[in-house]
C-alpha cells in the first residue's frame, strides 16, 4: 500500500493536470477564435485601400505582414531619445517611411515648403560605382533637407541644404479649343551648408510613388520582359530593360523599381530608402550617409550596427511584396467602356500594357503564375525632352522613364489627398499627365488631344478605374 502522503500527490497531481488540460484546452480555442476573428474582413477606411494584404495569407503570413506595417510606420529618433527606433539621421528628410508615403501613397507637393515627399536626386559626369550615377563629392547622391537634432547646440546637424520647388504655368490647346492649364517645377535650392554644387550638377525631382503591387511586379520572369521588349520594336516602340546593380547578389540584373527601373528588387529599394531617406543604415548599406565635407555628420552617435535589423527589413519585404492591388471600379459602366476602347486606339496599351503574368516567386508563393492588370511593361521609353530631366542612372538616359503602373490611381485623392503625377508631381490630373507626354508616347499624347471633349472624359474615366 503506498502511503497516505503520495496517493494524496497523486490525486493532487491528477487534478492539476486536469486543470492543465482544461487551461490547455480552452487556451487552443481561445488562439483558434482569435486566429478567426483577425481573420474576418473587416470594414476598410477609404484611406486604406493601398494598405490591404493579397488574400489568402496563412496565419503566420499574415502576422509577418502586420509586423512589416508597424515597421513602415513606426517613427525613428535620435540616441537615446524615446518614441522609436534609434539610428535617424544624421541628416535625412523623413523620420519615417509613412511620412512620404502616407497610407501607402503618392507625395503630394506643398507650395512655399521645404520638400518632404519629394526628394531631389543629385550626380555629376562620369559614371559612379558600378555603372550608376557618379555622386556629388559634398552632397551625394540626393539632398538631405533636415538634420537631427537632441536639444542641445552641439548635438545640432545641419541639413544640407533647403529645396523648394515653384511652378511655371503654362497652356496648350487642344483641338476643340479648350485650353488646359499645365506648370513645370523650377527647383529652388537655398542655404547649401556645404559649398556649391557646381555648375555642371545633374538634378532630378522625384515625387513618391505608391507601394502597393510590388510583389507581382518582382514576380515578373526576366525572360517575360525581354520578349516584351522585342516585341515592342515590331509596334515602332522602344522599350528597354535597364540593367542594375544587385548589392545583394553581386551581380548586374534587370531594374524594376523606381522612376528609371534603378533598382533591381523591393528589397534593396526599401534599404536605399533607409539610408538615403531616413538617414538608417543596414547590412546591406552600413555606412552613414556622410561625404568627407560633413565632418560633423561622421561624429553622430549611431543607433544599432545596423540600425534598421535583418529581420525588420525582412518583414518590411515582406509587406511590400504582400500589399495587394486595389480592385477596379464601374468597369461596366458605359463611360468606361466607351474610355478603354479608346485607349486601345490612341496606342496607349503599348507601354501601358494591361496584363502581365508572374512566374516562379519563393517570397511569396500565393501569388506565382497569375496573370495581373498592372498596366506596365517595367521597361524604360524616351518621354521626349519636356519631361527629360538631363540625368543618366545606369542604362536609362536623360529622357528615358519606367512605364508607371496605373492600376489603382483613381483611388490616390482617396488615399491621402494627392493627385500629383508624372515623376516630379507636375500634372495634377490625367490630363495634364497624358499631355506632357512626348517622345515614344507622342502619337498618343496627339491623338488624345484631338478627342472631343465627351471621349477624353470617357478615356481618363477608364483611367480612374482601374
Amino acid at each position: 500500500m503506498y502511503p497516505l502522503f503520495h496517493c494524496r500527490q497523486w490525486v493532487s497531481s491528477g487534478i492539476a493536470f486536469g486543470v492543465l488540460m482544461v487551461l490547455g484546452v480552452t487556451s487552443l480555442l481561445s488562439d483558434a477564435q482569435a486566429q478567426i476573428s483577425r481573420s474576418k474582413p473587416k470594414p476598410m477606411a477609404p484611406q486604406d485601400a493601398y494598405l490591404q494584404p493579397v488574400a489568402g495569407l496563412s496565419y503566420s503570413q499574415l502576422r509577418l505582414f502586420r509586423e512589416g506595417e508597424k515597421e513602415f510606420k513606426v517613427p525613428w529618433v535620435v540616441f537615446p531619445l524615446l518614441g522609436g527606433h534609434w539610428g535617424l539621421g544624421p541628416t535625412f528628410i523623413a523620420d519615417a517611411c509613412s511620412t512620404c508615403h502616407i497610407n501607402g501613397g503618392r507625395g503630394i507637393t506643398i507650395d512655399d515648403t521645404i520638400i518632404v515627399q519629394q526628394l531631389l536626386r543629385l550626380s555629376v559626369p562620369g559614371e559612379g560605382p558600378r555603372g550608376g550615377p557618379n555622386p556629388h563629392p559634398n552632397y551625394g547622391d540626393q539632398i538631405q533637407v533636415f538634420g537631427v537634432n537632441v536639444g542641445v547646440k552641439e548635438n545640432l546637424k545641419p541639413g544640407e541644404a533647403e529645396i523648394y520647388v515653384d511652378w511655371q504655368a503654362l497652356e496648350v490647346e487642344l483641338a476643340d479649343g479648350e485650353m488646359v492649364s499645365m506648370r513645370k517645377p523650377i527647383i529652388r535650392i537655398e542655404n547649401l551648408n556645404f559649398g556649391p554644387i557646381g555648375a555642371t550638377v545633374m538634378t532630378s525631382l522625384r515625387n513618391t510613388q505608391a507601394v502597393f503591387g510590388m510583389g507581382f511586379l518582382e514576380a515578373v520572369p526576366e525572360a517575360t520582359l525581354i520578349r516584351l521588349a522585342e516585341d515592342q520594336k515590331k509596334q515602332g516602340l522602344n522599350g528597354r530593360l535597364n540593367r542594375v546593380y544587385d548589392d545583394t547578389l553581386k551581380k548586374t540584373v534587370v531594374g524594376r523599381f523606381g522612376w528609371k527601373a534603378n533598382q533591381p528588387s523591393i528589397r534593396q529599394q526599401i534599404a536605399v530608402a533607409f539610408i538615403g531617406d531616413i538617414g538608417v543604415n543596414s547590412s546591406l548599406y552600413p555606412d552613414e550617409n556622410c561625404p568627407k565635407v560633413q565632418t560633423i555628420c561622421r561624429a553622430m552617435a549611431p543607433g544599432n550596427q545596423p540600425e534598421l535589423l535583418d529581420y525588420n527589413l525582412e518583414q518590411m519585404t515582406f509587406w511590400h511584396a504582400a500589399l495587394a492591388p486595389p480592385p477596379t471600379r464601374n468597369s461596366g459602366s458605359e463611360e468606361v467602356v466607351l474610355g478603354e476602347r479608346l485607349f486601345e486606339q490612341a496606342k496607349c496599351s503599348g507601354c501601358h500594357l494591361p496584363e502581365l503574368r508572374t512566374g516562379n516567386y519563393p517570397l511569396l508563393p500565393l501569388i506565382e503564375y497569375q496573370t495581373f492588370r498592372a498596366y506596365t511593361d517595367l521597361l524604360l521609353h524616351d518621354m521626349g525632352e519636356d519631361l527629360a530631366d538631363g540625368r543618366p542612372d545606369f542604362l536609362a538616359g536623360p529622357r528615358d522613364w519606367r512605364t508607371p503602373p496605373l492600376w489603382g490611381i483613381g483611388l490616390s485623392a482617396q488615399v491621402n489627398g494627392s493627385t500629383n503625377f508624372l515623376h516630379d508631381g507636375r500634372a495634377r490630373n490625367i490630363q495634364e499627365a497624358i499631355l506632357w507626354h512626348g517622345g515614344e508616347a507622342k502619337t498618343s499624347r496627339d491623338l488624345f488631344a484631338d478627342m472631343s471633349k465627351d471621349e477624353r472624359n470617357a478615356l481618363i474615366a477608364f483611367v480612374n478605374s482601374l
